[in-house]
């Protein structure tokens, strides 16, 4: 691994956020479109900025140590805000949304703000993104409370490189149970998210994809990213898509799948013959800036619209200030003007500035979730 410089992280709860612009006329408030044509469409809410990982491409040990200020409790928004804003976003046009974190199933009382929002949203797609650890035992509490699917992130099936991925020496046959466990609960079909890193873990991309491949799972190769400021990010270490799908292509045939709607993150890949398919998402090397539709709330309450921003714009002012009604009504023009303006390119521009933008002091992604 690289030798980093001491980078001093500045937690979002005590950052200058952005001035949260005004909804100009002519624009339709229910569902807002952007300066590219983009609507919105997905809302990935990150519920705790704790993990009891420390994965090295997401929350390094030397930075996330023993001496880490997290957010203090009363930072963090309440339930009832998450799903305020949650039902505002849903009027503006949000169909899909992901609970993520840090790791989610850290927050006391999960199940609560699962069934709150699965009974005041009965149409949106509820989803969750997890490391595993704590799902085996939650899986079926949280079907019950009225979750739909879960994703689970596994960067290894070798448990000595998993081991040491996420960096407190997590068995990977747990979270292989814990995905067993998810699917009997019926929270499928599950996702498998593998964050390829050259050196690293690429050996084991073919055995991903065999392990999982007829199992009714579907495993998302995941390009290395430049997410935060914290883990070393090097183009060097990038295994690109292409190269993933080259890889598995030649011991499992490949034909390319249409997308399951405009936006999807991830490109579709099908076994020739049956068995499933893979997905791959390559943010570094095929950028899809172009049909973003995700905005992401902070844990703090901070609205960002974009992985690899900078600064977000302070909603929780709004919820914690004035009359309810009143309020709701600011968020939503809030909401609206803020996706209005967004003018987000950041992975278009990535090769153009020969990437000196991975050295921006970008959030961490445990903030605003993957």
């Amino acid at each position: 691994m690289p030798i980093r410089e001491p980078i001093n992280i500045v937690p979002i709860a005590t950052s200058r956020s952005l001035r949260i612009p005004i909804l100009t006329g002519g624009v339709d408030a229910r569902a807002p479109v952007d300066t590219r044509g983009r609507r919105l469409r997905d809302l990935r809410i990150s519920v705790t900025d704790r993990c009891n990982f420390r994965c090295t491409y997401c929350m390094p040990k030397e930075v996330f140590d023993a001496n880490y200020d997290f957010l203090p409790h009363a930072e963090l928004l309440t339930f009832e805000e998450i799903v305020r804003v949650a039902k505002i976003s849903h009027e503006l046009g949000v169909e899909k949304i992901r609970l993520t974190g840090g790791e989610p199933l850290l927050r006391r009382g999960i199940e609560r703000l699962i069934e709150m929002l699965a009974t005041s949203l009965p149409g949106v797609d509820l989803t969750l993104t997890t490391n595993g650890s704590a799902l085996k035992a939650k899986a079926q509490s949280l079907k019950d409370a009225g979750l739909k699917r879960v994703t689970v992130s596994l960067d290894s099936l070798d448990d000595a490189t998993f081991r040491a991925m996420n960096d407190v020496d997590f068995p990977v046959a747990k979270v292989l149970d814990a995905i067993d466990a998810a699917a009997a609960a019926g929270l499928g079909p599950i996702k498998i998210n593998m964050v390829v890193k050259r050196g690293v873990n690429d050996h084991q991309i073919v055995d991903m994809a065999r392990h999982f491949k007829g199992s009714g799972h579907i495993v998302r190769f995941i390009e290395f990213m430049d997410v935060g400021a914290t883990n070393g990010w090097r183009m060097d270490d990038v295994i690109a898509s292409a190269e993933v799908v080259r890889r598995i292509g030649v011991e499992f045939p490949l034909v390319v799948a249409d997308a399951n709607y405009q936006g999807e993150v991830a490109e579709r890949w099908r076994y020739v013959g049956g068995g499933g398919e893979i997905g791959v998402i390559s943010s570094v090397t095929q950028a899809f800036c172009a049909t973003c539709t995700r905005a992401r709330l902070s844990t703090d309450g901070q609205i960002f619209t974009c992985l690899f921003a900078e600064k977000g714009f302070d909603i929780k002012s709004l919820l914690r200030n004035g009359d309810k009604k009143g309020a709701d009504s600011m968020i939503r023009d809030a909401l609206a003007a803020i996706w209005q303006h967004r003018a987000d390119g950041y992975s278009e521009i990535r090769t153009a500035r020969s990437h000196d933008e991975a050295k921006a002091r970008k959030v961490e992604m445990s903030f605003i979730g993957g």
